[in-house]
């Protein structure tokens, strides 16, 4: 059928609807005469007369009445087809992939984006957990994870959560054999449990106090890349670690871990989601990123 032909059965619906020129006009948003051509039209084409009218009041004719039962219900199915469609627009949908860290997924990330994401089936994020860089634009990821000293200037970025640190740990056990270091520098006679940085190599501890940072290249006979080992292996007696102090929390409450050098660990900028600008036009993604905001706290790059 002819797009035309397709029109002009709307306008003979809206008028046997309405029972009127009138409001049918001003339903379709036509001049009543417009209207009445339109209609004289379709029944021309049809060979059939359709309406029945008086100075008062529309009618159907038999043809008419037949043609209104045909057409009316599957005009109100496109209709309704064509609002659901409309509503795609604004309902958060699609795949967001995001590249982070273990400890910002567990500390950060998951406890506020899983109750979120139950209120929205439609979206799917995939986590990509890396501990190092990765270009977010080149490696087709939509948001990337850091903290934010560590964000990329071109970017965007929103902090999602509080300051935290890295503090040194041991047992008891280990510190009963051990004295207790007082100085970063004293960790060059302890035995320490290494992480292997992401670039290869492995990380130095930093500390801060009253001054400039302090950087110290530990030595010991375990090396991991996870900090939940490097846990299991201070609570064991292994050495000293260096993690973060959110997830000993729980272990220097029992007494398993104590913390060291506690004066000398300093406060880092907690993480941020960052992204590029052609991120923020999407419903799925403000989701993301409005259920990971940080009392609201952000800053655009530049």
């Amino acid at each position: 059928m002819a797009s035309q032909d397709f029109n002009d059965l709307l306008a003979f619906v809206a008028v046997a609807r309405e029972r009127s020129f009138t409001k049918a006009a001003a339903e379709l948003g036509v001049v009543q005469s417009t209207l009445s051509h339109t209609i004289k039209r379709l029944e021309s084409q049809m060979g059939l007369r359709l309406l029945t009218r008086t100075t008062r009041s529309v009618g159907l004719t038999e043809a008419g009445e037949r043609l209104l039962q045909s057409v009316a219900p599957r005009v109100e199915e496109i209709e309704r087809d064509i609002d659901a469609l409309m509503s795609l627009r604004d309902k958060p949908s699609g795949t967001i992939r995001i590249t982070l860290s273990e400890h910002a997924l567990e500390k950060t990330v998951w406890p506020k984006l899983a109750p979120v994401l139950k209120q929205y089936p439609d979206i799917k994020v995939e986590f990509s957990l890396h501990s190092a860089f990765r270009n977010i634009v080149e490696d087709g990821f939509d948001a990337g994870i850091r903290l934010g000293e560590s964000v990329e200037k071109d970017m965007i970025a929103v902090r999602i959560g509080p300051d935290w640190r890295l503090v040194a740990i041991a047992s008891p056990a280990y510190l009963k054999e051990h004295p207790r270091p007082k100085h970063p520098q004293d960790l060059l006679k302890h035995i320490c449990i290494k992480r292997r940085a992401a670039a290869g190599g492995h990380y130095v501890w930093e500390f801060a106090k009253n001054g400039p940072d302090l950087r110290v290249r530990v030595e010991g006979q375990l090396t991991f890349n996870d900090s939940r080992a490097m846990i299991d292996a201070a609570v064991k007696g292994f050495g000293i670690a260096y993690v973060p102090e959110d997830m000993v929390t729980r272990h220097v409450r029992s007494g398993e871990l104590v913390i060291v050098l506690d004066d000398w660990s300093p406060a880092f900028d907690g993480y941020y989601i960052y992204y590029p600008t052609s991120r923020q036009n999407s419903a799925a993604f403000k989701v993301i990123v409005d259920a990971l905001r940080h009392h609201d706290a952000h800053r655009k790059r530049s």
